[in-house]
C-alpha cells in the first residue's frame, strides 16, 4: 500500500527502543538526544488471529500476513519549525508519512535524562504540536498570499473559496490548534491537499510507562488523556523497556510465559500495530487456498475491483465478479465447499464495498 506511520516525540522518550521492538531494523537506542539521525523504516507484520485460524482450517503450503511501514524519525526540539536542531529534516520526514504515532514519556527515571530536565508529557506534546502548527501556519499563509490577488478580483470563484478555507485554517492554527480539528467541510480539504499540512494527519498517542503502570496507567497517563480528550485520538499504554525484553526472547513459549507472569494477554506492540493499522484507515481481506492463505491490505471503503487490483492491476482491469465468504461463516462451516453448499458464498459485482475479514476469490478476464 505504501502507507507509513511516523513515530515522533522529543529526544529520549523511548521512540527508538519502541521502533526496535516493532521491527527487525536496529535503530540506535542510546541515552542521549538525536540518537536517530536518519529515519529508520521498518516493515511490520500486522498480528491477526484470523489468519492463523484460516491456516488451521485450510492447511495451505504457506501463510502470508499483511504489513505496514513504520518510520522512526529524529527527535524534535523547540525551534524546529525555524530549523533548530534537526528540525528541517524532522519536518521533511514527517511530511512524507500518512499518520503520526506520538510517543510521550510517562515514567520517572533519574538515569534517563529528559531534554527539558523534568517529566511532563503534556508539555512535551505541546512542544511538538506547536512546532508542527507553526510550520503549517507558514504553509497556509504562503498559499493564502498566492491566491489572495485572484480572490479579490471576484472573477475566480475557486480562488475565493480557496482563500476563505485557508483563512479558516490560518485562524485555527494561530489559536494553537491543529489542522485536523479545523471546522471545514470534507469537500473543502481539496484546497489544502497540495500543501500537505503536518497537523492534518491522524495521530495516535503512545504513553511510555514503567512496568508498574503498564496495566492501569499512572498520573502522567491521566494528564495525557485529559489533554487530548477533544481530539478524538486514541491513547494506548506501553512499556518500551519491557517490550524490548519480550522481543529479545527466542521462542513463542518464552514470550507467552513472560506475558502470563505480567498478567498480560499480548505484547503491547501488538496493540500498537493494530492501532496504527486502524489509524491509516486500513483493513484486511483474505484469499484462502491449498497453496496459500494470505492477508491483503486495502483502504477502508474500497470496492471489489479496487481490492482485486491490490493483487494485480489486471484483476481490476478485467474484473467480472467476486466470490465472497464472510469470515465467521467460513470459520463456522470450515471450508469454501461447505459455505457454497450452505448458500453462504455470495457473488458480488463492481459496486460491492469490501468488508474487513472478507474471504474473496476474483473472476476476471484480460
Amino acid at each position: 500500500m505504501g502507507l507509513q506511520c511516523g513515530i515522533v516525540g522529543l529526544p529520549n522518550v523511548g521512540k527508538s527502543t519502541l521502533f526496535n521492538c516493532l521491527s527487525n531494523a536496529k535503530a540506535q537506542a542510546a541515552n542521549f538526544p538525536f540518537c536517530t539521525i536518519e529515519p529508520n523504516i521498518g516493515v511490520i507484520t500486522v498480528p491477526d488471529d484470523r489468519l492463523m485460524k484460516l491456516e488451521g482450517l485450510v492447511k495451505p503450503e504457506r501463510v502470508i500476513p499483511t504489513t505496514i511501514e513504520i518510520v522512526d524519525i529524529a527527535g524534535l526540539v523547540k525551534g524546529a519549525s525555524k530549523g533548530e536542531g534537526l528540525g528541517n529534516q524532522f519536518l521533511a520526514n514527517i511530511r512524507e508519512t500518512n499518520a503520526i504515532i506520538h510517543v510521550l514519556r510517562c515514567f520517572d527515571d533519574p538515569n534517563v535524562v529528559h531534554v527539558d530536565g523534568s517529566v511532563n508529557p503534556v508539555r512535551d506534546k505541546e512542544v511538538i504540536d506547536t512546532e508542527l502548527q507553526l510550520k503549517d501556519l507558514d504553509s497556509v499563509t504562503k498559499k493564502a498570499q498566492r491566491v489572495e490577488k485572484l480572490a479579490k478580483t471576484g472573477t475566480d470563484k475557486e480562488a475565493r473559496k480557496a482563500y476563505d478555507v485557508l483563512s479558516v485554517y490560518k485562524a485555527h492554527l494561530e489559536s494553537g490548534k491543529s489542522a485536523r480539528s479545523a471546522p471545514v467541510k470534507p469537500e473543502d480539504l481539496q484546497y489544502i491537499a497540495d500543501i500537505h499540512l503536518l497537523t492534518s494527519k491522524p495521530v495516535l498517542y503512545v504513553c511510555n510507562v514503567d512496568e508498574a503502570s503498564v496495566k492501569e496507567g499512572n498520573k502522567y497517563v491521566d494528564l495525557v488523556k485529559n489533554a487530548v480528550k477533544d481530539e478524538e485520538a486514541e491513547v494506548i499504554i506501553i512499556t518500551a523497556a519491557m517490550e524490548a525484553e519480550i522481543a529479545a526472547l527466542d521462542t513463542y513459549e518464552e514470550r507467552k510465559q513472560f506475558l502470563d507472569d505480567m498478567g498480560l494477554a499480548e505484547p503491547g506492540v501488538n496493540k500498537l500495530i493494530k492501532a496504527a493499522y486502524k489509524l491509516l484507515s486500513l483493513q484486511t481481506y483474505f484469499t484462502a487456498g491449498e497453496k496459500e492463505v494470505r492477508a491483503w491490505t486495502i483502504t477502508r471503503g474500497m470496492t471489489a475491483p479496487q481490492a482485486a487490483g491490490v493483487i494485480h492491476t489486471d484483476f481490476e482491469k478485467g474484473f467480472i465478479k467476486a466470490e465472497v465468504i464472510k469470515y465467521n461463516n467460513f470459520l463456522q462451516l470450515g471450508s469454501e465447499a461447505a459455505c457454497r453448499d450452505a448458500g453462504k458464498l455470495a457473488v458480488e459485482g463492481k459496486e460491492y464495498i469490501v468488508e474487513d475479514g472478507d474471504i474473496m476469490h476474483f473472476r476476471f478476464n484480460v
